[in-house]
């Protein structure tokens, strides 16, 4: 069984992760209104591989005999200045996730909830390849921001990443 405690954080988890997703979408859409599509892309991807988080945490509740209880998901902002600006925001925001997954796992650890800690594993693991990927995106940015044609070398870059859910997730 799953303790209160432990349920409501990762209630409160899976409302982050779906504002995630929406925000990620958010930005796909900034993308495609200033024309590139491959950094829509790759953002319409990570939302999507949040939702894939967002189904693991509800299938692990679920299994340990709690109850998801969805909550209201507030609006991500639709405006930025630049590609940098927004993978600014998206390091930040994934760090951000780290800090939360760090919570939940350091919570699990005090309740000596095993099971949970286990199945948090995955995420930890999981932020590590998350900061990366979009460190990486706005590394190259930086290193092309005074460059146009880099800006577009990117987009093209970027529209080739494909989704793949994992293994254990049916979508």
């Amino acid at each position: 069984m799953l303790e209160k405690k432990m349920e409501k954080a990762i209630n409160e988890q899976i409302n982050w992760e779906l504002y995630s997703s929406y925000l990620y979408f958010s930005m796909a859409s900034y993308f495609d209104s200033v024309n590139l599509k491959g950094f829509s892309s790759w953002m319409r991807i990570q939302a999507m591989e949040e939702q894939t988080h967002v189904k693991r945490f509800y299938d692990f509740v679920t299994a340990r005999g709690g109850r998801v209880i969805l909550s209201a998901i507030k609006a991500p902002p639709s405006e930025w200045k630049s590609a940098l600006a927004v993978f600014e925001e998206t390091l930040e925001h994934e760090q951000v996730v780290t800090g939360r997954i760090n919570d939940l796992m350091d919570l699990s650890l005090k309740l000596k909830d095993h099971a949970t800690s286990s199945f948090l594993t995955w995420f930890v693991d999981e932020q590590v390849e998350e900061e990366e990927s979009a460190d990486e995106v706005l590394q190259s940015l930086k290193l092309n921001e005074n460059n146009p044609g880099g800006l577009f070398m990117i987009d093209k870059e970027l529209g080739a990443r494909s989704f793949v859910p994992p293994a254990d997730i049916t979508v």
